[in-house]
């Protein structure tokens, strides 16, 4: 099924927030190698002034992926999820994320289009602070795969 370009613009706002934890900040850094000790001591990421261990850059898709999954396989948006291959992903920040952050995603589809026979959907998320403040933004693009002819 081909995907409805009806829904670009379509938001969606998470009901639940996600708190950053500590050892999810040094798990994921673990997980993907990334050895700075802001990371991963406390004490190094105060004496660089963050309040405690600092996310690393990757890491608000370990918070993102399942929203953006629910929100992109509702019936209405028309992706066939057994189709699809991570087409790109981007990431910007106001402020780095670090534990104790308790962040909200407003989910938002940016684009649908065709491309040599497959479609491509590009959803943005933004993570919000408990304060109002904007913390970072998700750029996901997914490819479904068109049928084989």
């Amino acid at each position: 099924m081909a995907l409805d370009p009806s829904n670009i613009g379509r938001e969606f706002i998470s009901d639940q927030t996600y708190l950053v934890g500590r050892e999810k900040v040094r798990e994921f850094a673990r997980a993907v190698g990334e050895s700075s000790p802001l990371c991963h001591d406390v004490a190094a990421a105060r004496a660089a002034g963050y309040a405690d261990v600092v996310a690393s850059t990757t890491f608000p898709i370990a918070i993102t992926l399942e929203i953006v999954g629910d929100f992109v396989t509702d019936p209405a948006v028309g992706l066939d999820w057994s189709r699809v291959v991570h087409g790109d992903q981007r990431f910007a920040y106001s402020r780095p994320i670090v534990a104790g952050d308790e962040l909200q995603v407003t989910t938002v589809i940016e684009d649908i289009k065709a491309i040599a026979g497959n479609d491509m959907i590009t959803v943005r998320s933004d993570l919000t602070a408990s304060n109002g403040e904007q913390v970072a933004q998700v750029w996901t693009s997914l490819v479904a795969r068109g049928e084989a002819a």
